[in-house]
């Protein structure tokens, strides 16, 4: 069965940092786009950053740009999300995502992860 499954949310003070993974199975992923996205409560779900297979293309939302850092292992087909800095307004549900297309629109990407809760306290 082809999943994506991300792990490393939590609860964390502002200023501090997480380190979110997204392991991917049941196929080969290394010429595919990964991304991330997050969705706050009451909030649409929103483009985070995103890689490309070779990692020469990154794309990050303006307001993480500086603290995020977004990493691929295509060896261990896992991408991950190093987020540093991180303020109470971080707090959301973070998704993993595949595609075939570097943008920051959810419809470029054909296959979900079922989220990590991040909470940042002030």
């Amino acid at each position: 069965q082809v999943q994506l499954v991300e792990s490393g949310g939590g609860l964390v003070q502002a200023g501090g940092s997480l380190r979110l993974s997204c392991a991917a199975s049941g196929r080969t992923f290394s010429d595919h786009v990964m991304g991330w996205f997050r969705q706050a409560p009451g909030k649409e779900r929103e483009f985070v950053a995103t890689i490309s297979w070779t990692g020469i293309i990154i794309l990050y939302a303006n307001d993480v740009k500086g603290r995020f850092t977004i990493t691929r292992d295509n060896g261990k087909n896992t991408v991950f999300l190093q987020m540093n800095n991180l303020k109470p307004e971080d707090t959301a549900v973070y998704y993993c995502a595949a595609g075939f297309q570097a943008v920051r629109e959810q419809a470029g990407y054909d296959l979900w992860g079922h989220g990590t809760q991040v909470t940042v306290s002030s």
